[in-house]
């Protein structure tokens, strides 16, 4: 059973992993790596200028379509694509690269990284351009920049101006995913990072449901561009998985609920069995769902078990 198969069935939720790491072709990877307890992942510049040189001889190798990145001081954030089933060994190799660098350096000894870095997998393209717009504000909630475009070691330039420079990161795809020409979408983007700053986006390294909760704050605040968004489907299209937007999941079981009435038509039944699978998915648990449809364990049990 394939990772894709693993999430419709709801064996696989978007929260980190730590361990057992999901190594299927197409799939969009937030990666976290931080650094040994309170010591630095960076000193100089040229300590940054390597890992994003690491990074571009990594994206080429192993096929790998960048999307946003920002090294922090003593963590980093990566979101890419891999085309090949290869994350274990292009994570290896970048990681391994920098460390073995680092430490001949500056003559250190020991692990540089605080254990192994951390994976989640974005299953729709809401929680994508949210998780891009929430890697390009952490400069400015650490405290370093107060503008994100002012931030020299991220890729948030490459979204908000006009005169970018051609890059291996790709920020097309995210950009893609708001309306109008390029140009435009540059400056819907850049509107988005500046109106966030009214939000408190949490922090992933410690919250695994931060960006999630990022997310639906952001939905808040341009809701008809997040209704667009929701309509996309580039991530389902990528990596063959099509979840529902959590905004259009929950108002299509709200509408299910009020139609409760006729819940013995053929419709109806076809809707509660599409939805238990939407919320399998994600990660909620049976009687959770069951509390969600308005309907018992049992119900919800003989629906799953009826579509295997």
């Amino acid at each position: 059973m394939d990772a894709i198969d693993l999430i419709k069935k709801g064996r696989i939720k978007r929260y980190f992993r730590a361990t057992r790491k999901l190594n299927t072709a197409g799939l969009v990877s937030h990666i976290t790596q931080r650094a040994a307890g309170k010591e630095p992942l960076f000193l100089e510049d040229d300590d940054y200028l390597l890992m994003i040189g690491l990074l571009k001889q990594i994206a080429e190798k192993y096929r790998i379509e960048v999307y946003t990145f920002c090294m922090m001081p003593n963590h980093i954030h990566l979101l890419f694509r891999p085309e090949e089933g290869n994350l274990y060994d292009a994570m290896r190799d970048i990681f391994s690269q920098y460390a073995a660098r680092f430490n001949h350096k500056y003559e250190r000894k020991g692990h540089l990284f605080g254990g192994p870095y951390r994976q989640a997998v974005c299953l729709d393209d809401t929680y994508l351009i949210a998780a891009s717009l929430y890697i390009h504000w952490n400069p400015v909630r650490a405290g370093l920049v107060s503008d994100p475009l002012r931030y020299r070691w991220s890729s948030c330039r490459l979204y908000c101006n006009d005169n970018a420079p051609v890059s291996f990161v790709k920020p097309g795809f995210i950009l893609g995913l708001l309306s109008g020409a390029q140009g435009k979408r540059k400056k819907k983007y850049h509107l988005m990072l500046n109106r966030s700053n009214v939000l408190e986006p949490g922090h992933v390294l410690e919250q695994e449901d931060a960006i999630e909760r990022f997310r639906h704050r952001l939905s808040s605040l341009f809701p008809l561009l997040f209704r667009w968004i929701a309509n996309k489907k580039e991530v389902a299209r990528t990596s063959g998985l099509d979840l529902l937007d959590v905004e259009l999941l929950e108002q299509e079981i709200e509408d299910l609920r009020k139609g409760c009435c006729s819940a013995r038509k053929p419709e109806t039944k076809k809707a509660r069995k599409y939805l238990i699978e939407q919320l399998v998915a994600r990660g909620y648990a049976r009687g959770e769902i069951a509390e969600r449809l308005g309907v018992s364990r049992k119900t919800v049990y003989n629906i799953l078990k009826a579509s295997v």
